[in-house]
């Protein structure tokens, strides 16, 4: 199959030369690059955001958002601090 790929002409010119230098081609390097690119995403999988929520109806009653010392009070003083 062919296609064709928008490649910068600074990293085209590097890419030529180090083919040259290697005695293979700028096809061979693009495959090597998506195989290697390709391999590593298979092999790390996908993202998965682990699971976070909470039970409950969100912020306590009597809580106010704008109390920063009473909000660290509440979550500090359930680890002994």
């Amino acid at each position: 199959m062919k296609t064709t790929v928008e490649i910068p002409d600074v990293l085209l010119r590097d890419a030529k030369k180090l083919a040259a230098a290697q005695g293979s081609t700028v096809k061979a390097l693009i495959e090597q690059g998506l195989r290697a690119v390709v391999a590593e995403r298979k092999r790390r999988g996908g993202f998965t955001l682990r699971k976070a929520s909470f039970r409950g109806d969100g912020l306590a009653a009597g809580q106010s958002l704008q109390d920063w010392a009473a909000i660290r009070e509440a979550i500090y003083s359930e680890r002994g601090a």
